[in-house]
């Protein structure tokens, strides 16, 4: 069985999507769709922009959505998931891939998830760390000491972000260095992604979440906080509320995922972080992935 997987933020890069534009006139519409929704040209800034422009939180949710999807749409027929799911923001190019929403209501909800996240940002001082090196529950008994640190993103097994305040996460950064891990590193990231600290954020984005149609998807979607399959769109769209201040599920969802059948992962968008994570979580299903036009004729 195969399952398409959907990169989150900062696999981005400067020029990604552009052979899809150049070349595919099912892509170059879509991508004329999303300036006019977003109103402003993000084609300019993905194609031509510098590492910076790319970094503003208003470009770089939307870039990456678009480019995993447009991958998806340039397939057509090709594109026969048994199962999808997407790492944070992916999980909007998961849901409009797998045809739970529309391309045009992806295109709504990334962009203002996006900007909701930066008002977030900026109405509390907080951040993330990587922990590599320990196992899940030692750096989870850590965060249960300290009052606003939370375990944000289950990568793969021994590597777990954190979330929370600068001051609690320097707290456990010292704590779990102590502990053994093998790196404790700060991010850098403009605010403390899938903590309590995004409830500003999942306040807002859940008005615009209920308002959107979400249908059946063609296959099942196995969703960052659950890390099961979901095909009901009532559970979906709860799940989606819930994903801003609730952690990424990832390992969990790659083990579900192979537990229930799937032997092949595609991870379609930029970069090729997800392979690495599913790689470090069962080296035994094959993986690939596809961010180019000719990535996709090979």
């Amino acid at each position: 069985m195969k399952a398409y997987v959907f990169p989150g933020q900062g696999a981005q890069y400067s020029g990604m999507g552009q052979d899809l534009y150049q070349n595919s006139s099912d892509a170059k519409k879509l991508f004329d769709t999303a300036n006019q929704i977003l109103g402003f040209e993000i084609t300019k800034v993905m194609f031509e922009g510098t590492d910076e422009e790319l970094r503003q939180t208003k470009v770089t949710q939307p870039a990456i959505f678009l480019h995993s999807v447009i991958l998806a749409r340039v397939m057509g027929a090709d594109f026969r998931p048994d199962m999808v799911a997407g790492h944070s923001l992916g999980e909007f190019s998961a849901l409009v891939a797998s045809g739970a929403i529309s391309f045009e209501d992806g295109v709504r909800l990334v962009s203002h998830r996006a900007q909701a996240m930066q008002r977030a940002c900026e109405a509390a001082q907080s951040t993330m760390a990587a922990i590599v090196g320990l196992d899940d529950k030692t750096v989870e008994e850590v965060c249960a000491q300290i009052a606003d640190v939370v375990p944000a993103n289950y990568n793969c097994p021994g590597q777990l972000v954190i979330s929370g305040s600068v001051e609690g996460i320097d707290k456990a950064c010292a704590m779990l260095t102590e502990k053994g891990a093998r790196r404790a590193l700060k991010l850098s990231v403009s605010g403390a992604f899938h903590s309590p600290f995004m409830e500003p954020a999942r306040a807002e984005l859940a008005q615009a979440i209920e308002e959107t149609t979400f249908s059946r998807p063609t296959c099942p979607i196995y969703q960052n906080v659950s890390a099961k399959a979901e095909t009901d769109p009532s559970v979906i769209k709860k799940n989606l509320v819930s994903q801003l201040t609730s952690s990424v599920r990832w390992t969990q969802s790659v083990q579900a995922m192979i537990a229930d059948g799937a032997t092949e992962f595609v991870e379609l968008g930029p970069g090729k972080v997800l392979q690495g994570l599913i790689l470090k979580t069962d080296k035994n299903v094959a993986r690939s992935g596809a961010s180019t036009l000719a990535d996709l004729q090979k």
